[in-house]
């Protein structure tokens, strides 16, 4: 068939694929880096007593008492903060604020797949740098001029985290440029480059409620920065959508960041429970790369990574893989409860054997 005039003016775009979401019931999901324990009661609390006739009214349009709360937490000001629906909503805003250069942002090759995706999308030209055989990404690199910098710290789908040292050395060569950190596992790892942003007027870090506050479902994230950068971001968002989030994200929001002890609580089972499938792993001979985050990046070397995943998929277990270059070898996985991942570490013994 004849391509008709009005097809021409479509737009032409590889979207990003998100991990399979199977519609089915009794399988252990562990593809897509959600935290597997609830959040917060106090959130429960808000759920249970929101009044639905509060919903035919606007909410906030900026969701000041949101900002205000997890500035409070932050020990940073309101007008440090910018929210939004979403980490991916984040950093949209940021990208259409800060990308206007004629020369190229800058990020690693093997990296989140969405910033290719808004590159494309937002007509930004985009440069890639390649992780070295260690997936670690080499800071000098990002020496060279360029129009923006946005590195994920820790970085996925490799799970590394880097520390201060990496972060101010690559702010300090990187003056000239919007610099942007997207911080979406930091709370697993050991460093956030928030404590920066008085020192430097050019960074930006995103953070997210969906993996370690348990929020997915309700699509909250935040961005730190100078007021003067939030302020553009603020523009950007007025531009396109003056209420990006509703009433009960803005509420339940605040009563996540406002329960401390059972944060603190879930991100160390997390972090214990990956700690000793990382060890379990290594015994079965996989290469696990040293995580920050909610995740487990692993190869074996006698194995097919594609093998593997399908197997699992055999008994209801679903982790990510990846098919593409460099890390077609490597499985993706989530951590989830214990019993989660003994059934996992079951499967994989019986999948070797």
């Amino acid at each position: 068939m004849s391509e008709t005039p009005w097809q021409k003016n479509l737009i032409n775009i590889e979207p990003y694929v998100a991990g399979e979401q199977p519609e089915f019931d009794d399988i252990i999901k562990l593809n897509a880096n959600e935290n597997p324990y609830p959040p917060s009661p106090e959130v429960r609390k808000v759920l249970d007593h929101f009044s639905y006739g509060d919903l035919k009214k606007y909410p906030s349009i900026d969701a000041s008492p949101l900002r205000e709360a997890i500035a409070e937490y932050y020990g940073v000001k309101k007008e440090n903060v910018f929210t939004g629906n979403g980490s991916d909503d984040v950093l949209a805003t940021a990208f259409r604020a800060f990308f206007n250069s004629d020369l190229p942002i800058v990020y690693p090759d093997v990296t989140y797949s969405f910033y290719p995706v808004w590159c494309e999308l937002l007509k930004i030209p985009s440069k890639t740098y390649a992780v070295d055989e260690d997936f670690r990404i080499n800071v000098k690199d990002y020496y060279e001029p360029n129009g923006g910098v946005v590195i994920p710290n820790p970085n996925a789908p490799t799970s590394i985290g880097e520390g201060r040292d990496f972060i101010v050395d690559l702010l300090e060569h990187n003056r000239d440029c919007i610099v942007i950190i997207d911080e979406a596992y930091a709370d697993f790892g050991k460093y956030s480059a928030v404590e920066l942003i008085d020192k430097y007027d050019n960074l930006v870090v995103t953070q997210t409620f969906s993996k370690s506050r348990s929020m997915a479902g309700m699509r909250v994230a935040c961005a730190f920065a100078s007021p003067y950068l939030i302020s553009y971001m603020d523009a950007v968002k007025d531009s396109y959508n003056s209420y990006p989030m509703d009433s009960i994200a803005i509420r339940t929001g605040i009563a996540s960041i406002n329960d401390k002890e059972y944060f603190e609580q879930t991100v160390n089972k997390v972090i214990a429970t990956r700690e000793r499938v990382s060890k379990a792993l290594k015994e079965f001979n996989f290469k696990v790369l040293e995580s920050s985050t909610n995740f487990l990046f692993a190869t074996h070397p006698e194995h097919d990574a594609t093998e593997i995943f399908e197997y699992l998929k055999t008994r209801k277990i679903f982790i990510r893989y990846f098919n593409k270059p460099r890390i077609e070898q490597y499985l993706r996985i989530t951590i989830g409860t214990d019993e989660e991942m003994d059934a996992f570490l079951s499967a994989i013994e019986n999948f070797l054997s």
